[in-house]
C-alpha cells in the first residue's frame, strides 16, 4: 500500500513540479522531498536561477553562494558537480538561458574562489566547458570557451598533477578551422578557436606539472591552426611583423588574433622547445606550397625571427638549412622559397647570435649550389633521364642558384671582420683550381661543371667580399687566399678572371672609390673626383713589400690574355688605380709606373699577336693610368711630359685614347706598328723627371720583367693528369743532378696498374711470411726454437767481433820490438787490462800515483790501436811523462800517449793530458 501511495505521489509531482525549484526524491534521496531538508548549497544554487531565464542571475542570492563558498571551501567541489549536473541537465533539455546563467555563475565563482579546494572544482567546471564545446551550436562554443579563457587567466594558488588538457588543444584547433555557411559565424568560432589556444598555452607553458605543450602531438595542432588563419588575411598588403609596428585595430580579425597567439606561443618558449615549434611550420609550408610564391614564408618566419629569444636564433636557421638538405631533389622553385627565407631569417639571426652555425650555412647552400649545378646539366635530379625521371627547367636551376648567392651576399655583409674573413677563406678553399690538391673532372661535362662551378662560388666569394672593410691588408688578403685567388686569375675563362679582378678590387677599396673609375678617361684634374686618400699605413707597406711582385706579375699576365673586353680594362684601371690611392708609397708608385710602361711594351711590340683592339686598348690604359698617377705625384715635369703625349694622341692617334677606344663603337686604326716616339710615354724621361724629385731612377731605369712561376703554368691546366706531369717536368729540371737522373718514366694507365698489382703481391708475400713465423712459433718443440735463436745469437755475435778486429788494433808493444820467424820485426803486445796506466791524481811533485782502470768502462782509441777488455790493473805514471793541466771535465780524462789518444774513466773531475816519450813500461808498474 505504501509503495503504491509512494508511485502515485511521483506521479503528481512530475505533472505539478515542486515550489522552489525542489526535486523528486529518486534524485536527491529522501529528504529531497521537502525543500528545507535538503543540503544548504544546494538550496544557495537552486535560489541563483530565477523562474524567467531572461531575468539572468539574482546578483543577491549569487552574493549569498559566493559567501558561503569563501565560509565552507570544503563544499567548493560539491557546489560545482551540482552546477555541473543542472547545466548538462539543461544542455539536453536546450534550455540555453539557464546554461548561460549557470556558466556565469561558475565563473563568478572561479574568480572569487582561491582556496586548496579549488582543483576539485576545476574539474567540475572544466566538464560543463568540454559539454559546451561539443555541442553543435555555436554559442554554445563561444560561450564555453570565454569561460575557459576566463579560467586560464586565473592564477592558481595550488598545482594540478591529473589534469588533462588533451581534448581542448584537439576542439579549439577544430574551431580554428571551422567552415560554417555563415561568414560572420564563421569568423567568430574561429576567433573562439584563437582564444581557447590561447588560453591552453598561458595556462600550460610556464607549469613544470602541467601537461607539455611542447609535445609534438600537441604543436602538430596548434601552430598549423594559428597559420591557417594568419594565411587567410583579409587585406591585400602586408603588415610589418615587428612587435613595434603592430598597433591594435579597431575591428580584430581573425589573422591578428593568430600572430598575437603565435608571438606569445613562441615568446614562451624554451631552447629545447625551438625545434617542436618550428617541425609544424615547415610542415604546413610544404603540404600547402606556400614556399613558391614565398611571400607567406618569409612573413612567417619573420614573425618567428623577432618573437623567440635573441640566443634561440640559430636554432631556427639550423631548421632551415636541415629542411632545405631534405628537399634537394624538389623543384627549383621550392628551393629557392627556401633560401630565400632562409636569407632573411639569417639576416635577423646575425643581429642576435648565430653561434657555430656561421661555416654549416654556408657549407650547406654551397653544397646545394653543386647540387644545382649538377642538375642544370644532367637535366634530372637522377643524373640519368628515365620515363619516371622529372625534368629540370634550366633557368629555374638558375633562378635558385642566384638566390643562393643573394643568400650568401646578405648574410655575410651582417657578419664581423673575424668571421667574414673565416667565410671568406672557407669558399675559396672550395673553388675546384688545377693543382695537386684539388682534382677536376675531365671531358666536357665534367669541363662544363667546372666552369659552371667556379663561376658560381666566385660571384659568391664577390658577394660576400663587396663592402668588406678591414684596416689591414695582411688579414684581408692572407698568403694562402691570395695565391689561390691569382691563380684564378690567369684562367683561360675571360669571365672567371673578371671575377678575380672584381673580387681584389673589392678587397682593396676601403673608402669608397670605386665609382670614380667606373669609366676610363684622361681628366686635366683629378679634383673633380674628390678621391678620398690616406697615408699608407705600415701594416700595408709590409704587405705590399710581400706580395707587389705577385700582384704586378698577374695584372701584366692579365694585360695579355686575347680574350679580354671592354669590362677587363675597366677592371684592371680600378685595380691600378686602387692600389695607387690605397697601398702606395714610392717604391709601389714606382713600380706600377715601370708595369704600365711594360704594357706599352706589350702593344707596341706585339710578340703575343694581340687583335687591333687590344693593343689600342692597352695604349688607352697605359694613357689614363698615368694621367692620373702623374696628377696624384704632383710633379710638374712628369705631368708636363703625359700632357704632351696625350696632347699629341689627340692630334695624330686618337685611337690611343679611352675616350675612343672604351665606347660602344671603338674607332681604332689598322696600322698600330708605325707609332712614333712622340705617340709613347719614355721610361728615360719619366725616370729622368721623376729622378730629379727623390724617386728612384735608377729603378724607373729597369724595365718591368715578370718572372713566370710554375704556379701561372699550372692555373692554365685543365687535368690532374697534366698537372702532375708538369711537377714531374719541374723537379727535374730544378735538381741540380740533373745529368746523373734517368728520364721520368711516363705516367700511364699500364704504369699504375703495374703499381698497384705489385704493390699487393708484396703485401700478400710478407703476410704469409709472418703468418709461417707465428705458426712455427706456436707448433714447433721448444728445442728447435732455442736453437733457432742461439744461432741467430751466435752469428750476431761473430759479426761483432769481426768489426771489433777490424776497426780496434792492438797498440805497440811497451817493451819495444822483436824478431819473428823469417827474420821480421814482430810487435809484442799485451792485454789493456794488464797495462799499467799514469796516475790521474793533481801530483805536481811528480810522485807516482796508481789509478785503478775499471775492466768495463776502459775506453781506448789510439793511432795505431792498443785493446783490452780491462780486467783491472794498476798503471803507475812513467818517469819521462809531463803532466799539464786544462781544465775540468765531468767523468772522463783523455791521455795522450805518443800521438795516440785514450779516454779513460775520470776519478778526479779535471782533465790533464801527458806526453809521453818512452811509452808505457809494465816494468814501471807495481801488481
Amino acid at each position: 500500500m505504501k509503495g503504491r501511495r509512494r508511485r502515485l505521489w511521483l506521479q503528481a509531482i512530475r505533472r505539478r513540479g515542486l515550489p522552489g525549484g525542489a526535486r523528486p526524491a529518486e534524485m536527491y534521496g529522501v529528504c529531497g522531498c521537502c525543500g528545507a531538508l535538503r543540503p544548504r548549497y544546494k538550496r544557495l544554487v537552486d535560489n541563483i536561477f530565477p523562474e524567467d531565464p531572461e531575468d539572468g542571475l539574482v546578483k543577491t542570492n549569487m552574493e549569498k553562494l559566493t559567501f558561503y563558498a569563501l565560509s565552507a571551501p570544503e563544499k567548493l567541489d560539491r557546489i560545482g558537480a551540482y552546477l555541473s549536473e543542472r547545466l548538462i541537465r539543461d544542455v539536453g533539455r536546450h534550455r540555453y538561458g539557464y546554461v548561460c546563467i549557470a556558466m556565469e555563475a561558475l565563473d563568478q565563482l572561479l574568480m572569487a574562489c582561491h582556496c586548496q579546494s579549488i582543483n576539485l572544482f576545476v574539474e567540475s567546471f572544466l566538464k560543463m566547458v568540454a559539454k559546451l564545446l561539443e555541442s553543435e551550436k555555436p554559442n554554445l562554443q563561444i560561450l564555453g570557451t570565454n569561460s575557459f579563457v576566463k579560467f586560464a587567466n586565473i592564477e592558481e594558488d595550488t598545482p594540478s598533477y591529473h589534469r588533462s588538457y588533451d581534448f581542448f588543444v584537439s576542439r579549439f584547433s577544430e574551431m580554428c578551422h571551422s567552415s560554417h555557411d555563415d561568414m560572420e559565424i564563421k569568423t567568430k568560432i574561429r576567433m573562439s578557436g584563437i582564444k581557447g589556444l590561447q588560453g591552453v598555452v598561458r595556462k600550460t607553458v610556464n607549469d613544470e606539472l602541467q601537461a607539455n605543450i611542447w609535445d609534438p602531438q600537441h604543436m602538430d595542432k596548434i601552430v598549423p591552426s594559428l597559420l591557417f588563419n594568419l594565411q587567410h588575411v583579409e587585406e591585400a598588403e602586408s603588415r610589418s611583423p615587428s612587435p613595434l609596428q603592430a598597433p591594435e585595430k579597431e575591428k580584430e580579425n581573425p589573422a591578428e588574433l593568430a600572430e598575437r597567439c603565435l608571438r606569445e606561443l613562441l615568446g614562451r618558449a624554451a631552447f629545447g622547445n625551438i625545434k617542436n615549434a618550428i617541425k609544424p611550420v615547415l610542415i604546413h609550408l610544404d603540404n600547402h606550397s606556400l614556399w613558391e610564391p614565398k611571400v607567406f614564408a618569409i612573413r612567417c618566419f619573420k614573425i618567428i625571427m623577432y618573437s623567440i629569444q635573441p640566443q634561440h636564433s640559430h636554432l631556427v636557421i639550423q631548421q632551415l638549412l636541415s629542411h632545405l638538405d631534405a628537399n634537394s631533389r624538389s623543384a627549383a622553385t621550392v628551393r629557392a622559397g627556401i633560401v630565400e627565407v632562409l636569407s632573411e631569417a639569417a639576416v635577423i639571426a646575425a643581429t642576435g647570435s648565430v653561434g657555430p652555425t656561421v661555416l654549416e650555412m654556408f657549407n650547406t647552400l654551397l653544397r646545394q649550389l653543386r647540387l644545382s649545378i649538377d642538375y642544370a646539366l644532367t637535366g634530372s635530379y637522377d643524373g640519368a633521364i628515365s620515363l619516371g625521371t622529372k625534368i629540370i627547367k634550366e633557368h629555374e636551376e638558375r633562378m635558385f642558384q642566384e638566390a643562393v648567392i643573394k643568400t650568401i651576399g646578405s648574410f655575410a655583409s651582417t657578419l664581423p671582420t673575424y668571421q667574414r674573413s673565416e667565410v671568406i677563406l672557407f669558399i675559396m678553399s672550395k673553388v675546384p683550381l688545377p693543382s695537386l690538391h684539388h682534382t677536376i673532372e675531365t671531358g666536357k661535362t665534367g669541363e662544363n661543371r667546372n666552369r659552371l662551378t667556379q663561376i658560381m662560388l666566385l660571384k659568391s666569394l664577390l658577394q660576400v667580399s663587396t663592402g668588406f672593410q678591414c684596416n689591414n691588408m695582411m688579414s684581408a688578403l692572407p698568403s694562402n687566399f691570395l695565391d689561390r685567388l691569382l691563380s684564378t686569375a690567369l684562367m683561360e675563362d675571360a669571365e672567371i678572371r673578371l671575377f678575380v679582378l672584381e673580387i681584389l678590387i673589392s678587397f682593396i677599396d676601403r673608402h669608397g672609390n670605386r665609382h670614380k673609375f667606373s669609366t676610363i678617361s684622361t681628366l686635366s684634374d683629378i679634383s673633380v673626383l674628390k678621391l678620398k686618400v690616406d697615408k699608407c699605413s705600415r701594416q700595408d707597406t709590409v704587405f705590399m713589400k710581400k706580395h707587389s711582385q705577385q700582384l704586378y706579375r698577374h695584372i701584366y699576365l692579365s694585360c695579355k690574355e686575347e680574350t679580354n673586353i671592354q669590362k677587363h680594362y675597366e677592371a684592371l684601371y680600378s685595380l691600378l688605380v686602387l692600389i695607387s690611392i690605397e697601398l702606395a708609397n714610392e717604391e709601389v708608385v714606382v713600380d706600377l709606373i715601370r708595369l704600365v710602361l711594360a704594357v706599352q711594351d706589350v702593344a707596341q711590340v706585339n710578340e703575343e699577336n694581340l687583335p687591333v683592339y687590344n693593343r689600342c686598348a692597352l695604349y688607352a690604359l697605359g694613357a689614363a693610368y698615368l694621367n692620373l698617377i702623374s696628377q696624384l705625384t704632383t710633379v710638374p715635369a712628369f705631368c708636363q711630359h703625359i700632357h704632351e703625349v696625350i696632347e699629341t694622341r689627340k692630334k695624330e692617334a686618337p685611337y690611343m685614347l679611352p675616350e675612343d677606344v672604351f665606347v660602344e663603337r671603338p674607332r681604332l686604326s689598322q696600322n698600330l706598328d708605325g707609332a712614333v716616339i712622340e705617340l709613347l710615354f719614355r721610361q728615360s724621361k719619366i725616370s729622368e723627371v721623376l729622378g730629379g724629385s727623390g724617386y728612384n731612377s735608377d729603378r724607373l731605369c729597369l724595365p718591368y720583367i715578370p718572372q713566370l712561376t710554375d704556379e701561372d703554368r699550372l692555373s692554365k691546366r685543365k687535368s690532374i693528369g697534366e698537372t702532375i706531369s708538369l711537377q714531374v717536368e719541374v723537379e727535374s729540371r730544378n735538381s741540380p743532378e740533373k745529368e746523373e737522373r734517368v728520364p721520368a718514366e711516363e705516367i700511364t694507365y699500364e704504369t699504375l696498374k703495374k703499381a698497384i698489382v705489385d704493390s699487393v703481391a708484396v703485401e700478400e708475400q710478407e703476410r704469409e711470411r709472418r703468418r709461417q713465423v707465428v705458426e712455427k712459433f706456436q707448433k714447433a718443440p721448444f728445442e728447435e726454437i732455442a736453437a733457432h735463436c742461439g744461432a741467430r745469437a751466435s752469428l750476431l755475435q761473430s759479426k761483432l767481433n769481426q768489426i771489433f778486429e777490424i776497426t780496434i788494433r792492438p797498440p805497440p808493444s811497451p817493451s819495444g820490438t822483436v824478431t819473428a820467424a823469417y827474420g821480421q820485426p814482430q810487435n809484442h803486445s799485451i792485454p789493456v787490462y794488464e797495462m799499467k796506466f799514469p796516475d790521474l791524481s793533481p801530483n805536481r811533485g811528480g810522485l807516482q800515483r796508481e789509478a785503478r782502470v775499471s775492466r768495463r768502462s776502459c775506453l781506448v782509441w789510439c793511432g795505431k790501436g792498443f785493446h783490452g777488455d780491462g780486467s783491472g790493473g794498476r798503471a803507475a805514471s812513467p818517469p819521462g811523462g809531463n803532466w799539464t793541466e786544462t781544465g775540468p771535465i765531468r767523468g772522463k780524462h783523455r791521455l795522450l800517449s805518443g800521438g795516440s789518444r785514450a779516454e779513460l774513466p775520470a776519478p778526479l773531475g779535471k782533465w790533464w793530458h801527458m806526453r809521453l816519450e818512452d811509452g808505457c813500461s809494465p816494468q814501471n808498474s807495481s801488481s
